[in-house]
């Protein structure tokens, strides 16, 4: 596995950028498609791009095709365009060795071609994944269509960057008159992460990393909405129950877009800073203002309590397969939990405990251990390790998602709770 080497104090990584390179400007433009997301195709050079990371401070940028999408009707020209481009971003990484990694473009709508392209990318060419258009003329992630090929690449534990297109029903007035980016790009986003969680993906398919781009765009005021009416299309047989927490666990969000104050608030109601990511969007703005909004960003962040060397640096590099530790801040947590479960809520419960656990050490760097056994003489016993790489591991552990579905849920399903504080006495835990 690559190592990023340190520029400045941090290595710090761009998860959203784009390289619209000269095989790919050619297709769109030679189908008449250069305008079809409502603004033109950004002129990008590989050295202009390395040049801006420089002054910018960022040492990798994840390269992934921008919209549209290479299909024009005809598989195997859209085969060949997503073999072109993946080619040419393979070159990339090996001329810029530590500066450019990249996504795979796929030539869906045709899931079969997809399939052979992904495998190709990530087992010849080195792709960390693939991009995945939230919608490809009306095959909208979540569609059933689609399950083959997330199979096979929750198989390969695939990173994958999701990215808005055009809305496959849309008024082409309206949005040439409103840019698509300052409304139809968040509401397609919200749109296709809706349709993906509501035949629970994430669940079915737990070993996908998936980045949602744009601060969540539209997804933490649509979710409360979503959870109200979910129960209501259960009971009334339209939809099957659907994980939201668990799903929502699984996601991680770039901020791409210079985040508002108010903005940032909302996503972290559906998620935690060990899951922000910084993205550019390079080359669809100018250099001056990304390089403007960085430096905003970074205080935004401080302002929040977040630490930026996380959100610009480590996140990103443990989302990609680095063995970065979490920033630790004082003593190793060890406690042990003590609970009593009624008999009737058990099963019930130790479901919720195993959930919890799971998705606590698959998805939180500073939750060492959480273990939970069974007393064998009082199976209503129950008796829970904590490890917790320091205080602010902790802190963030109590904060995040799962572990407040698991603490509503299971609160009238416990008799009694007893937490112990523990201190090394002898040996060592590693």
């Amino acid at each position: 596995m690559m190592t990023l080497t340190a520029l400045g104090t941090t290595a710090q990584v761009d998860m959203h950028c784009h390289a619209v390179t000269d095989g790919y400007r050619s297709f769109v433009t030679d189908h008449g498609a250069a305008m079809d997301e409502g603004f033109p195709l950004p002129q990008w050079e590989a050295e202009r791009h390395v040049a801006f990371m420089d002054a910018a401070g960022i040492e990798t940028a994840l390269l992934t095709m921008p919209a549209p999408q290479p299909w024009f009707g005809n598989a195997e020209e859209s085969v060949a365009a997503c073999r072109r481009y993946n080619e040419e971003c393979a070159a990339l990484a090996r001329r810029y060795p530590g500066r450019f990694r990249f996504c795979a473009a796929l030539p869906l709508p045709d899931v079969e071609s997809a399939l052979r392209e992904a495998v190709y990318a990530l087992d010849t060419l080195g792709a960390d994944g693939v991009k995945l258009a939230t919608n490809s003329y009306g095959q909208y992630l979540g569609d059933e269509a689609l399950d083959t090929l997330m199979s096979m690449l929750n198989e390969r534990r695939a990173l994958i960057i999701i990215h808005p297109h055009k809305p496959s029903a849309v008024n082409d007035r309206l949005v040439t008159a409103v840019p698509m980016a300052s409304y139809e790009y968040l509401a397609e986003t919200t749109r296709a992460l809706l349709n993906l969680m509501s035949r629970n993906v994430l669940v079915r398919y737990p070993d996908l990393r998936i980045v949602v781009p744009h601060c969540g765009s539209f997804l933490p005021a649509a979710l409360p909405r979503f959870r109200s009416l979910l129960p209501v299309m259960v009971k009334q047989g339209l939809m099957q129950p659907v994980d939201v927490e668990a799903q929502l666990s699984r996601l991680w969000f770039d901020l791409a877009g210079a985040p508002s104050d108010e903005a940032l608030d909302a996503l972290l109601t559906i998620t935690t800073p060990d899951h922000l990511l910084y993205g550019s969007d390079y080359p669809y703005v100018a250099e001056n203002v990304l390089t403007n909004g960085k430096q905003a960003l970074e205080r935004r962040l401080i302002l929040h309590g977040i630490d930026p060397q996380e959100v610009f640096s480590n996140n990103a590099r443990r989302l990609l397969g680095e063995d970065i530790p979490l920033v630790q801040t004082g003593e190793r947590i060890v406690r042990v939990a003590e609970v009593e479960v009624y008999p009737e809520h058990l099963e019930q419960y130790l479901a919720y405990a195993r959930e919890v656990g799971e998705s606590s050490t698959a998805t939180e760097p500073g939750v060492l251990t959480l273990y939970s056994m069974q007393d064998k003489a009082d199976p209503c016993r129950i008796l829970i390790l904590e490890i917790y790489a320091d205080q602010a591991a902790y802190q963030r552990h109590l904060q995040t998602l799962h572990f407040k579905r698991y603490k509503k849920a299971t609160a009238q399903m416990v008799k009694s709770l007893r937490l112990t504080d523990t201190n090394p006495v002898a040996g060592s835990v590693e």
